[in-house]
């Protein structure tokens, strides 16, 4: 599964949030195989599992693309290797 990541997006709501996000995962090549959003008390919260394996583009250039685009809207992209994600979460 090392082609696998998660993408956590969070910040106050607003028009375009997703329209954003996912307009740069299709320019890297990113397919998202689940998504999950929730709005609690105005802010916004996605979480998205993806699959790189597909794309032209390394992590390092994907993560970044990903975090500059969320710089720009005033919102907060976390983006991590779901390997390193799953071992970081065990109980």
């Amino acid at each position: 599964m090392p082609d696998k990541i998660i993408v956590t997006v969070s910040g106050v709501d607003k028009i375009g949030i997703v329209a954003k996000v996912t307009s740069v995962m299709a320019q890297y090549e990113v397919n998202i195989e689940d998504i999950k959003q929730t709005l609690m008390q105005g802010h916004f919260v996605m979480f998205m599992l993806c699959d790189i394996k597909k794309s032209s583009y390394n992590f390092k250039e994907i993560k970044e693309a990903l975090t500059n685009i969320g710089s720009e809207m005033g919102m907060e992209i976390w983006v991590q290797k779901k390997e390193i994600f799953d071992n970081m979460h065990k109980i």
